[in-house]
């Protein structure tokens, strides 16, 4: 488990949009080596309360799941999730090539909490979070996931813009 001697647990909180997708590829290129784990958290805002596996785990997240299961499109739709093929690829790769063990933990719940939940409980050396490249006033207005994660998480987290931004 996390936290064992030698291991090293980097987090990365994904929602499959253009900014997890850099935030990613950020950290296969400056980060992750050989022998390390890296744990994918997937908040789903909106449980459905219709699929077993969301009442079952809702309140803990689900197991880790393999990235060579969660590839598995019934896996992945079992637990709400809709992963797209860039991304899936893309994490296939880094497997391959960086000899990393990559799991997923889908979490459902407020975005914000759930990843700091999950940061606590696994725990990570570190996470990484895309941003969605806000502007203030909609950061003010919607609340940003990456900022309540940079000062609420107990480990450090490292911020990756995308290069689209949204207002």
């Amino acid at each position: 488990m996390a936290g064992e001697e030698g291991e090293r647990w980097v987090g990365a909180a994904v929602d499959f949009s253009d900014g997890s997708r850099a935030a990613l590829r950020w950290a296969a290129d400056n980060l992750l080596r050989a022998g390390d784990h890296l744990l994918l958290l997937h908040v789903l805002k909106d449980p459905d309360y219709e699929q077993g596996e969301t009442l079952l785990w809702e309140a803990t997240g689900s197991p880790l799941i393999p990235i060579s299961d969660f590839s598995e499109p019934t896996i992945a739709k079992k637990y709400g999730a809709k992963p797209d093929a860039e991304t899936l690829d893309m994490l296939n790769t880094v497997t391959r090539q960086k000899e990393v063990v990559v799991v997923v933990k889908v979490l459902w719940g407020d975005p914000r909490e759930k990843l700091c939940q999950a940061i606590n409980e696994m725990p990570l050396s570190c996470l990484v979070i895309g941003s969605r490249g806000l502007g203030k006033l909609k950061r003010v207005l919607l609340g940003s996931v990456s900022d309540y994660v940079v000062n609420n998480a107990t480990c450090p987290v490292t911020v990756v813009k995308s290069a689209i931004t949204d207002g």
